[in-house]
């Protein structure tokens, strides 16, 4: 019996996720994708690092892949700074330059 099955445990990534996550997961292949942040139009942005792709979520049925290769943003941080300039940040985006500013951070905090 596979854990996600067993009647003492949780089902795994469909109760405990947030809608928003949820959604996002469907779209994207990296199990966990990156939380951004929520723009000021209210929709969550994610980030897969594997694909290389962000998922938009507006609502349960409103979310689209952008995969920034198909886009005139060419990293991660172009696509934050174009959601600053488009729609502005009501929280987040939660991306740092580095693991190490991350960290620091981390233990500033």
């Amino acid at each position: 019996m596979s854990k996600s099955a067993s009647p003492t445990s949780k089902s795994v990534g469909t109760t405990d996720a947030h809608p928003q996550e949820r959604i996002a997961r469907e779209l994207l292949t990296q199990g966990r994708p990156l939380f951004l942040g929520v723009d000021g139009e209210g929709a969550a942005h994610y980030w897969d690092s594997y694909e290389f792709a962000v998922a938009v979520v507006v609502s349960e049925d409103h979310a689209e892949k952008v995969a920034l290769a198909e886009t005139p943003y060419e990293t991660l941080a172009g696509w934050c700074e174009y959601t600053q300039d488009e729609r502005g940040w009501a929280v987040g985006p939660y991306v740092g330059g580095s693991i190490v500013d991350d960290l620091a951070r981390g233990l500033n905090a």
